[in-house]
C-alpha cells in the first residue's frame, strides 16, 4: 500500500475516535444540567434592558404613527 493511503486511513480513524469521545462527553454533561431544582421557582420574566438613547433619537417601534388618510387637496 502507498504510504499516503495508510496516512489517510489512520487520520480518518483518529478523527472518528475523537468525534466519538467528544460526543459522549458532551452528552453526559448535557444530561447532568437537566432536572435541576436550583432555581428560585416561579415564572422567569425575561425583559430586555432599557437602553438610554441620546436626546432626539427614538426607537422605530416608538415612532409616531402616520395617518393613512391623504391630506385634502385645495382647489
Amino acid at each position: 500500500m502507498n504510504s499516503l493511503l495508510i496516512d489517510l486511513i489512520v487520520c480518518g480513524l483518529a478523527y472518528v475516535i475523537t468525534v466519538y469521545f467528544i460526543a459522549t462527553m458532551t452528552k453526559n454533561s448535557l444530561n447532568k444540567g437537566k432536572g435541576g431544582d436550583e432555581g428560585d421557582g416561579g415564572i422567569e420574566k425575561i425583559t430586555p434592558p432599557k437602553i438610554d438613547l441620546p436626546p432626539g433619537v427614538i426607537w422605530p417601534s416608538e415612532a409616531p404613527k402616520k395617518s393613512n388618510r391623504p391630506e385634502p387637496m385645495e382647489v
